[in-house]
This record gives C-alpha cells, structure tokens and sequence, in this order.
C-alpha cells in the first residue's frame, strides 16, 4: 500500500468509526429514554412494535442494497434512522437488566470489538475467502433459533448464543477487510464510511446482545 492509499484508508475508517459511534449513541441512547418513559414503553412495545421491525427490515436492506447509489445525506439519514428505529426496540433490555450490567457487557462488547478489528485491519491472511461460510454459519444459526422458538431448549438456545457470538466475532475482522476492499469499488468516501459502520454497527450490536444473554444480570 503506497502513501497515498493508506492516507485514504486512514481517513475512510476515520469516518467509519465516527459514524458507528454515533448510530451506537443513538441507538442506546434513545432505548435508555423510551425505557424510562412509561407511555412510550407501552406504546413501542403494545402498539407499534411489529411495525418498528418492519421498518428495522426495510431500511437496512434499502440502505444496504442502494448504497453505492445514493446521495451522501440520503445514506446518513437512513442510517441515522436505522439507529434511532433499533433504539425504540432496545429499550426493552433497560427494563430487562440492570443498567451496571449492561454498562458492563457493553465494556466486553468495546474491547472484543478493539481487538477483532485490529486483527481484521492488520493481518495478512485474506478473511474476504470465508465470508460465505460466514453466511452459511449464520444462516444455520438464524433456522435453528427458529427451531428453538418451537423446541424451548435451554441447553439449546445457549448454544445457538455462543455459536452467533463466534460467528459476529469473526465477522469484525472480516467486514474490517471488506471495508479496505471496497475502498474504490464504492467511490464516495461519505457512502463508504456509512456502509462501513452499518456492518460494524451491526456486529457490535449482536455481539452485544449475545454477551448480554450469557452474563447479564436481569432486574428483579
């Protein structure tokens, strides 16, 4: 990589990381409000929830489908909304645990995070060759959840937890190779950073929640 490329590299993962530092701060931020308003909880969670999923379903497939099409604002805003729609639909485990759990797993979550992206950024094996195995462990891990929601397994729905842990774990290193591939395939540098801090977003928050179930400690 000559200087001029990792000048560019530097400053795209700049902005990737700003941007998922801000869908994060949206997202636990406007879960922490909603939890602690007891007409919006009702609300988001009586009336409207299946349609926030919806909502959840298409903007993320929108936004990860057109994004190399798409204006700079038009994919911030998106991903902004993204953030803010999965923030109504979190606030459920603000009411589910207990908020010195939570700022712990989240403390796991940031240092899983640190060193899974560094191994993703600065090793010389190309983890790009196991994304469809990647996907395939996901999938598997996606049916069998499903299965469970029949079967009620506990012994099972913990290792479908700590499998989808590994699987996303693995996926940081990845999606942080994807990132420096696609560094000419998706021109805008603006585009780049937000499809960049959509797959990290979207890692941080499965690991996040993986860790949660296997340590959290719920309200009483």
């Amino acid at each position: 990589m000559n200087v001029g490329d990792k000048m560019l590299d530097n400053k795209i993962f700049s902005k990737v990381f700003f941007w998922m530092f801000i869908g994060l701060a949206i997202t636990f931020g406007v879960g922490y409000y909603v939890s602690i308003n007891d007409v919006m909880l009702y609300n988001v969670f009586s009336k409207y929830y299946i349609f926030l999923i919806i909502a959840e379903l298409v903007v993320v497939i929108w936004l990860s489908a057109r994004i190399r099409k798409m204006k700079p604002m038009t994919a911030k805003i998106l991903f902004c909304l993204y953030s803010l729609i999965t923030g109504l639909t979190f606030s459920s485990i603000f009411v589910v645990y207990k908020i010195t759990s939570i700022v712990y797993v989240f403390g796991i979550t940031a240092l899983l995070f640190l060193v899974f992206a560094l191994i993703g950024y600065f090793t010389k094996i190309d983890l790009t060759k196991i994304g469809i195995y990647l996907f395939m462990a996901l999938l598997g891990v996606i049916i069998c959840s499903i299965i469970n929601m029949f079967v009620g397994s506990e012994t099972f729905n913990l290792g479908i937890t700590i499998v989808c842990l590994i699987v996303f774990i693995i996926y940081i290193a990845y999606d942080i190779q994807i990132i420096k591939r696609n560094l000419y395939l998706i021109p805008e540098e603006d585009n780049l950073a937000i499809y960049g801090a959509l797959q990290l977003y979207l890692d941080f928050i499965n690991i996040f929640l993986r860790l949660l179930q296997l340590f959290g400690r719920s309200n009483d």
